[in-house]
């Protein structure tokens, strides 16, 4: 692989400027533990050299994150291309969104960057929830085993207990929540198949050096973290 290329899939080259594009719209995070405390010159050159190399480690990580996103976003366009899904408007939109928290703690950071970026990220992932089937076994399940989460109105301003007995009026009705139930659950498990489709799809992804996944052990700045 020349130095003009980030990663290669299938063999087909992705250039190290899509990934810059993609950075170069975003601020850069500031520098965090940097006071102005007053410290001795020799302390301060110290301090200087460590925060500048914590810099550098940042940045080469930010990269790599990058670098994942734009390697995402490639695989689901192809991935939208070969089930015949209608392509997305843009190849990837270069601007960095803010990507909620919790979606960070359920789906991993690069998941969830890549599902707020990318288009065909998006479309894959809304085909997989539709080809989800979900028995009625199941839906019924979930509902037997959460009954905290069905309490009506009425019994969670009595501070009902939905572990102690609970009275089937203090409880929605099946057939109100089924419905809900049922979307919950094929789009847990529509993010389950986009997981187990990325894992897959990342296997013929060769990287350029600088450009590996943040976690991968193999570089020095590696960082893994759940």
């Amino acid at each position: 692989m020349t130095g003009d290329y980030a990663a290669t899939v299938h063999g087909d080259p992705i250039p190290k400027a899509r990934v810059s594009v993609f950075l170069n719209a975003g601020g850069t995070a500031p520098l965090r533990g940097a006071g102005n405390r007053a410290i001795n010159h020799d302390t301060a050159a110290a301090a200087r050299l460590h925060i500048a190399a914590l810099s550098a480690r940042a940045e080469r990580q930010r990269q790599r994150w990058a670098t994942q996103i734009v390697v995402t976003d490639e695989l689901a366009r192809r991935a939208c291309a070969e089930r015949g899904l209608a392509p997305p408007d843009e190849v990837l939109p270069m601007r960095l969104l803010t990507v909620p928290e919790t979606a960070v703690a359920d789906l991993g950071s690069i998941v969830a960057a890549a599902l707020a970026h990318s288009p065909a990220a998006r479309a894959l992932l809304a085909e997989l929830e539709r080809e989800q089937h979900i028995p009625e076994a199941a839906v019924r399940d979930y509902y037997d085993r959460n009954r905290d989460r069905f309490l009506t109105p009425e019994a969670l301003r009595r501070g009902v207990d939905p572990f102690d007995t609970v009275e089937p009026s203090d409880v929605l009705p099946y057939d109100h929540v089924r419905e809900g139930i049922g979307q919950e659950l094929r789009h847990a498990t529509a993010r389950r198949a986009f997981f187990d489709w990325l894992d897959q799809a990342r296997a013929d992804v060769v990287y350029a050096e600088g450009h590996e996944h943040p976690g991968d052990p193999s570089h020095p700045d590696h960082e893994h973290r759940h």
